[in-house]
């Protein structure tokens, strides 16, 4: 198979979806790679790195998506790459479709077979191609919402750690999974006080026996979701439901009570966002000020370290990736039930149901897209 990598377009973005090591893999295979040039020059994978691992290179992005039968990327395809996508193609990236019907869209009319990473399951319900990018995002936004603390950056003035003789600061993190764990972890390390609330009491009880006295935890309902924000320096918004939009945790009328100066980090950005007031920011912009507080709703925060972020997500990707080369798409997904949930469009149709329902759309039955 001829498996295509395109450089990453969306702003400030410097991921690649496939290191030089993972093209070793796939050549070792018998499977030929198109690389975009400077697809990884700026985390330090030059050309000659892929060019040595058996890689062909591209000079355009055009040349790529025209050549490839499987497109690999990290981000989900902007408008123009939308539209250079066709029936009888594979994309396998992130996508999250539920709050984009724009692109939902475009890839619908493409006729493209799509795989979004974050759909596809794993053991006991678990995301593994989301995962990894899920533990470099809370960790990032215990530091990302730091930051926004200082007066400077229009936070409160707030250190989150605190100093002898000053109470640190109280950082409540909406949803105790991979990205609240994660954010606990900075969070605690750095002194502050730490709430976590969770629907799942299983969850909490796993974050109770690692973090002990260290943090507090509670059952999430409207009203603690409420009460625990109201006393926050720093909000994170880290819910997830698979494939589906975002719940809204945080209405407006309560965000205008929150204290003044304190932050909103919506690392849930991606499917909708948790507070009522996030809209998708940038690295280049990353906030935004609605009722005296500070908004981080930055939509790739893990494209802010692409080194470590780009070989952790390969890491997770690589043995789908062989798997969609050597058998291709229908047998892979046959094969594996958890690849097979990562199907979110086809020929025209929404293959993954809570995809479906955020967007309005019926939901194909993917056994019937597998049989062709």
């Amino acid at each position: 198979m001829l498996i295509g990598v395109p450089k990453e377009i969306k702003n400030h973005e410097y991921r690649v979806g496939l290191t030089p090591a993972s093209v070793r893999e796939l050549a070792a295979r018998g499977h030929r790679v198109l690389v975009q040039r400077d697809a990884g020059s700026a985390i330090g994978l030059a050309d000659t790195l892929y060019a040595a691992a058996g890689a062909e290179l591209a000079d355009t992005a055009a040349e790529v998506f025209a050549r490839a039968e499987l497109i690999v990327k990290v981000k989900e395809p902007q408008p123009g790459e939308c539209r250079q996508l066709r029936a009888g193609q594979i994309l396998f990236a992130y996508l999250h479709l539920a709050p984009d019907p724009a692109q939902a869209a475009l890839l619908l009319a493409s006729g493209v077979t799509a795989i979004a990473y974050e759909t596809v399951t794993g053991p006991g319900d678990s995301l593994p191609l989301l995962a990894p990018m899920s533990e470099v995002a809370g960790r990032m936004a215990i530091q990302a919402g730091a930051a926004c603390l200082e007066k400077s950056r229009g936070g409160a003035g707030v250190l989150l750690g605190g100093v002898p003789g000053v109470a640190p600061g109280h950082v409540v993190i909406l949803g105790g999974g991979v990205v609240g764990g994660n954010a606990a972890r900075m969070a605690v390390g750095l002194g502050a006080q730490v709430t976590v609330l969770d629907r799942s009491l299983e969850r909490l009880a796993r974050l109770d026996a690692q973090f002990g006295n260290r943090i507090r935890t509670l059952h999430a309902t409207a009203a603690s979701i409420e009460e625990a924000a109201l006393d926050a320096d720093l909000v994170i918004g880290a819910v997830l439901i698979r494939g589906a939009a975002t719940p809204r945790l945080l209405e407006r009328a309560t965000i205008a009570r929150l204290r003044p100066g304190s932050v909103l980090v919506d690392v849930a950005i991606d499917q909708g966002g948790c507070f009522a007031t996030s809209r998708p920011t940038t690295h280049e912009q990353p906030t935004f000020t609605v009722d005296g507080v500070v908004h981080y709703c930055v939509a790739n925060m893990p494209g802010a370290v692409p080194r470590t972020s780009t070989f952790a997500l390969n890491n997770a990707t690589l043995p789908h990736v062989l798997a969609l080369a050597d058998k291709g798409w229908r047998q892979a997904l046959r094969d594996d039930p958890h690849l097979r949930n990562g199907l979110n469009a086809h020929a025209g149709a929404i293959a993954c149901t809570p995809v479906a329902e955020a967007l309005g759309l019926p939901a194909a039955d993917p056994a019937a897209l597998l049989a062709g």
